[in-house]
């Protein structure tokens, strides 16, 4: 029979109930089995109570396209300044070389009249040797098909009847470009001035 005492205190909610959960035995110092301890399922706290965390944007994921916007941004930047350092270099060798065509030019009808000897063929040399380097070329020659694009017209020529197109008679100053622009093509910085001779008109 269950005594009074312990049939209230069953009843009681408030009651406190203390287990000895050591592993050794106070009194025999043997081993004993202990349960593992088990959350109560419907304590507060336990995982079947616990929120789940609010859905929401992943912040790795946001973090990793901030970083490739960010390294895309500066790839542009850098193709960019490369892009603004080569046209600054090719605008002031472009200058530079301007300013040296007229002594080119000194210097080619000086050759053409054989009065280039001695210490002024050495520099003759040695100047357009430079101005090769920096990637000077001439052009324009007897017989090239006239453009307008590199070709300045000073003379009209007499009609010629061995050409089907207008053609470059006669070469009266070179026309000189740099090798490779900034476009990738060739930039002019002077046209040939040239005579123009046009196809002969066959009589009926």
């Amino acid at each position: 029979m269950t005594a009074p005492d312990e049939g209230r205190l069953a009843d009681d909610p408030d009651r406190v109930i203390v287990r000895d959960r050591r592993r050794l035995d106070p009194e025999t110092g043997a081993v004993r089995d202990v349960p593992p301890v088990t959350a109560d399922p419907g304590a507060p706290g336990s995982e079947e109570s616990a929120p789940e965390p609010p859905a929401g944007p992943d912040p790795v994921a946001e973090l990793t396209a901030d970083l490739q916007r960010v390294s895309a941004e500066y790839a542009n930047y850098r193709k960019r300044v490369d892009r603004d350092r080569v046209a600054v270099v090719e605008m002031a060798t472009a200058g530079l070389l301007s300013g040296l065509l007229p002594v080119l030019d000194d210097i080619d009808r000086a050759r053409q009249h054989d009065d280039v000897h001695g210490a002024f063929k050495g520099v003759a040399e040695k100047l357009q040797a430079l101005t090769g380097k920096l990637g000077l070329e001439q052009f324009g020659a007897a017989g090239d098909p006239f453009d307008p694009s590199v070709h300045e017209a000073l003379m009209q020529a007499e009609p010629d009847p061995e050409v089907t197109v207008a053609t470059c008679a006669m070469v009266l100053q070179p026309g000189y470009r740099l090798a490779s622009g900034t476009s990738g093509g060739p930039r002019i910085l002077r046209p040939a001035r040239v005579s123009v001779a046009e196809p002969a008109v066959p009589l009926p």
